[in-house]
Formats: C-alpha cells, structure tokens, sequence
C-alpha cells in the first residue's frame, strides 16, 4: 500500500505542505491547458462523482496531465493516474511530481523483479475511493495505427471491481503539440472527448471485453474526426 510521507509531520507543516502541493498541482493543469488549448467534450456521459476509470489512449508522457486537467477540480481531487514506475522514478523532480503532486499509482512493469501484483495496486487505489486514469495500449504508440494491442490489465480490473465504470476517453493532437524529443510545445489545439461508460458484462471472456473496450476509443476517435 502506498505511504503517504507526510503523515510523520505536524498537523500545521502538513497543512502548508498540502497548500503548496495543491497550488503547483494546480500550476501543472494550468500549463497543460495552456500549452494545448484543450477543448473538452462530455458526450457519452456527465462528469459526475461517480468512481470510474478513464481509459484513454497513448501518444505522450503529458496525456495524462492532459485528462487530469480536463476533469472539474472536485473529480480532479480524486482521480490518480496509472503511471510506469521505470519513467516515473527517474530523477527527484519526477519523483516529486509523481507522489505529491499527481499522487500516481506506480506500476513496475518489469515482471522479474517486481514484488507487487499491479492489478492488486490498482484495485487498492479503487478501493481507497479514488477513480483512475489509464492507458490500456500500456506504453507509447509511435505507429501509424490509431491504437496498438490492449495489455489485459484493464480486463483484470473490471473483473474484480465491475461496478467501476470504464470511461474511454479519446485524447486528439497532444502527439502533435509535444511530439518525441520536443522540450517547447508547438501551439496546437488539442481535445479530450469522454466516451459512453462500459461496464464488464456477466461472464464476458478477457478478449471480448478487451476488444470492446479498444472498439468504444476507436469509434469515440471516429466520431471526434466526424465533428
């Protein structure tokens, strides 16, 4: 489980540190908004409390802070994002956006040397209350395709939390304003368009539910180009 290094402060230190936390949290949606111009759709469903996970898909290590920036503060506030452990526990400024800003769920993805189950850290984070921000396809996609390969986790999650709804949220241009190696963004507008929640049906079968789910972004990208 996740430990929260401030607990060993003082209620008042813990409470300044939060204020600043907060604000630079803050500073990062702001610049993310910023830098993309975002505009964002609710056109499958309304954001509201419910607990959720938002799948999306994958061209840049800001896509994240993208969808965390497009959810109202109060969703913002607890809503954490899936994040890669190898990228994330990189360097101390990575390391202190992840686990006091954004509050990640750090995921090694090392199979031989990792000690903890990825999919018992996620149903922990959910159970904790928190909705979650994922990226199925599980790394980059540099192709040409619109999506590669769905990893199964997303089906492992649904399977034992199915009342958690799974949002598909299709993140439009963010490769083409922070491109690989880009440190300056390029002034693009970008969108994020939040899909139709699914939910794990019944007795559906880990590649019928995967497919599903990569469907729903596919047609959700569909209808953003119809637009």
């Amino acid at each position: 489980m996740d430990t929260n290094p401030n607990e060993s402060l003082q209620p008042h230190t813990r409470g300044i540190k939060s204020f600043i936390h907060s604000a630079l949290a803050g500073v990062i949606t702001g610049v993310a908004r910023l830098a993309t111009g975002v505009q964002v759709s609710w056109v499958g469903c309304r954001p509201d409390a419910a607990q959720r996970i938002y799948i999306a898909n994958h061209t840049s290590h800001v896509d994240f802070a993208l969808v965390w920036a497009s959810l109202p503060p109060e969703l913002r506030a607890n809503t954490r994002p899936i994040a890669a452990a190898d990228y994330w526990e990189k360097g101390p400024l990575r390391r202190f956006i992840v686990h006091n800003l954004i509050h990640g769920v750090l995921i090694d993805r090392n199979r031989e040397t990792r000690t903890e189950d990825p999919i018992d850290k996620i149903v922990s984070a959910l159970d904790g209350g928190y909705s979650l921000i994922a990226f199925p396809e599980g790394t980059r996609n540099t192709t040409d395709e619109l999506l590669i390969p769905f990893k199964s986790g997303i089906y492992y999650v649904a399977r034992r939390r199915p009342d958690v709804e799974v949002v598909p949220v299709w993140i439009e241009n963010v490769n083409r304003v922070m491109p690989k190696g880009a440190f300056i963004p390029i002034p693009l507008l970008c969108s994020v368009t939040f899909g139709d929640p699914l939910r794990l049906a019944p007795h559906e079968e880990k590649d019928t539910f995967i497919s599903r789910a990569s469907h729903a972004l596919l047609d959700l990208a569909a209808r953003v180009h119809r637009v």
